[in-house]
């Protein structure tokens, strides 16, 4: 182990260890950092996302919604199941299971591209040194010809209701539960509180979300968000848009109140546990020493350049401590360009083709503009949609609901966004991405060939449609 690296980085999340790992890959010497340690007190890598947010949210959705489907779905397709049970501990047991697995894999990447993993807190000092305060106080100190910032983000806390044990927690308490609430409440109907709803209101729990804002995903198409709402109160989503939290009482042995305002006035409502999902802000308390000089911005954002450079020298910073979304794959694709940037490569992220996913059933997904986001910027589009409800394959999976829509620009037709609610728009969304990263119009879609019967058909439709030619869709005959 080395007190002198080419790169150092600090943070071991989705930016940070892919950005160590790119960097070996290269033939820089490499260090990562990271203070994440799991419930034992063992160092774990991952950050949040491989910890406490995308992965174990996704394991606790996969497996949720397989329960619902069984309870609800299961006698559409001829299968009676007669007796079912849920054990909850088993669940969490899988979800912890694949959070180690992985986990062990990012260590044996470590290993096998020679990078060395640091353990301890990371903080910037001037000339590209970084101080490693451990969990028993020791430190360490190490320098490199560069340094690369990854230190992620961390749950916005709410004056109202602040985080406190088992009964109000942030979305890692809520990943954690023993046993199913018979009432959930949760603050922010945004991407965290409605996976996170899903889960417990699919195993169980009357699920009330409060979200501050007017509009419910606000950040989405309109079309799309509002379809989706309808969908997600149909499940038993309680979802209460403009409602703002003024207070929370928390007795032990008693239900929890919640005190919120809407526009017909004030309202209390009880519940048995409480998510405070309201948002997440960048990791950058104490990321620096004020002698180091690091610029941060509004909201303690790292100021950056266009390809992630600070204003230090030799200094960058990626993921969720800078602008633009705090996705993971956003940050991972902005370790892998300042990586590549430092070893003299000419790399770059398109931050026009990012796609937002939102892992309810049905599914969110989009990449590109909104309607509202053309309209503002006068740019003259054409938009084409298609239904689920019209895919053959949709149907055969119990899946009909949701539909797809693609923008293309009125004049040069080429593909602008393209938004997605149904099954698996997930894994649907990565064709309308290779479609916008490689400048392709909405005919280049239209005249590929799809394979039947597929749910990527309702894409092909939609690029159709946006011309009037959708084959399976029933509009006025255009002569």
């Amino acid at each position: 182990m080395s007190d002198s690296y080419d790169v150092i980085v600090i943070g071991a999340g989705p930016a940070g260890y892919v950005a160590a790992i790119r960097c070996a890959q290269l033939g820089l010497s490499a260090a990562c950092i990271d203070d994440w340690c799991d419930t034992a007190g063992n160092p774990v890598p991952g950050g949040t996302c491989l910890n406490a947010g995308c992965i174990p949210s996704k394991a606790l959705l996969e497996s949720s919604e397989l329960y619902a489907r069984m309870q609800h779905g299961a006698n559409a397709h001829g299968l009676h199941v007669e007796s079912m049970s849920l054990d909850l501990a088993a669940m969490m047991a899988r979800k912890d299971h694949i959070v180690r697995e992985l986990g062990s894999g990012i260590v044996t990447l470590f290993k096998s591209n020679g990078i060395d993993w640091l353990h301890g807190r990371g903080q910037l000092l001037p000339n590209r040194q970084v101080r490693i305060t451990r969990a028993d106080g020791t430190q360490q100190l190490v320098s490199g010809q560069y340094v690369i910032l990854a230190s992620g983000s961390v749950p916005v806390e709410l004056s109202a209701a602040p985080v406190q044990g088992e009964r109000i927690v942030d979305s890692r308490g809520a990943l954690a539960w023993s046993a199913v609430p018979s009432r959930v409440g949760v603050i922010g109907a945004g991407v965290i509180g409605l996976e996170l709803g899903s889960v417990w209101s699919r195993l169980g729990s009357a699920v009330t979300l409060l979200e501050a804002q007017e509009s419910f995903l606000a950040m989405a198409d309109r079309t799309i968000a509002a379809a989706a709402l309808k969908l997600y109160r149909a499940q038993g989503l309680d979802i209460r848009t403009g409602a703002r939290v003024l207070s929370t009482q928390d007795e032990e042995g008693a239900a929890i109140r919640v005190a919120y305002q809407d526009a017909a006035g004030d309202h209390e409502l009880a519940v048995d546990r409480l998510i405070v999902a309201v948002g997440r802000r960048p990791g950058s308390d104490g990321l620096a020493t004020a002698e180091a000089g690091l610029l941060l911005g509004e909201g303690g954002f790292v100021h950056v350049g266009e390809h992630c450079a600070t204003n230090l020298p030799g200094v960058f910073a990626v993921g969720d401590l800078v602008r633009g979304p705090m996705l993971a794959h956003k940050g991972s694709a902005e370790g892998v360009m300042v990586a590549e940037r430092i070893a003299g490569q000419h790399s770059s992220v398109n931050y026009d083709a990012i796609p937002s996913v939102i892992y309810t059933h049905p599914e969110i997904a989009w990449v590109g503009k909104t309607e509202a986001a053309l309209r503002q910027s006068g740019i003259e589009f054409r938009s084409g949609t298609f239904p689920f409800a019209a895919s053959g394959r949709a149907r055969a999976m119990q899946a009909s609901d949701g539909l797809v829509k693609v923008l293309s620009d009125a004049r040069t037709d080429r593909v602008l966004g393209v938004h997605i609610l149904g099954a698996q728009a997930s894994e649907l969304i990565g064709q309308a991405v290779l479609a916008m990263e490689f400048g392709a119009s909405s005919e280049d879609i239209a005249r590929s060939v799809f394979a039947h019967p597929t749910l990527s058909e309702a894409l092909h439709e939609a690029a159709l449609a946006g011309s009037g030619h959708a084959i399976h869709l029933a509009v006025p005959r255009q002569r």
